[in-house]
């Protein structure tokens, strides 16, 4: 919820944003591609230990940064893993695979921003109904168009998940 008029911006306190428990990550909806003029939209993800946030995938139209507020996270970029940690930054271009977890043993702290903006807020509520049990894997997968999130495989992710 802006406290802004939206000519001047957006405000959002972190007490009124939208909380996503989806077990092994919580995610905080911070500001959705309405709220920006389609300039970005952000969301904070909190993961525990080891656990995955995103499995590989790619966006056509929008850059995927990720800000580390603290912990440490792996990063796949194309088929190469990062470790990143408090204070670091990647940035995923457009069209490349990219995903992301705690790294093993870590908690993860991440602020996500995409741009372009992408309206992200009903993405992550569906992927909190399937983690319910309310919606099936199948609807995120046909919402792949929607979202602007194309799943894939990775090796390199495969493996370094399994090591």
């Amino acid at each position: 919820m802006s406290l802004l008029d939206p000519a001047q911006g957006f405000f959002v306190r972190a007490a009124d944003a939208e909380q996503l428990d989806l077990h092994v990550q919580t995610m905080q909806l911070l500001a959705d591609k309405s709220d920006t003029a389609g300039a970005f939209s952000v969301v904070r993800g909190t993961l525990k230990e080891g656990a995955d946030g995103a499995r590989p995938h790619t966006h056509k139209g929008s850059s995927e940064l990720f800000y580390v507020l603290d912990g440490s996270v792996d990063i796949l970029a194309s088929e190469t893993v990062i470790t990143a940690t408090k204070g670091d930054l990647a940035i995923a271009a457009p069209n490349k695979m990219h995903a992301f977890s705690a790294t093993k043993g870590h908690i993860a702290d991440l602020l996500i921003l995409f741009s372009p903006a992408i309206d992200r807020f009903d993405y992550f509520r569906l992927l909190k109904k399937v983690v319910s049990g309310e919606a099936q894997m199948s609807e995120v997968l046909a919402s792949q168009e929607r979202f602007d999130n194309w799943f894939s495989d990775s090796a390199a992710w495969t493996a370094h998940r399994a090591g």
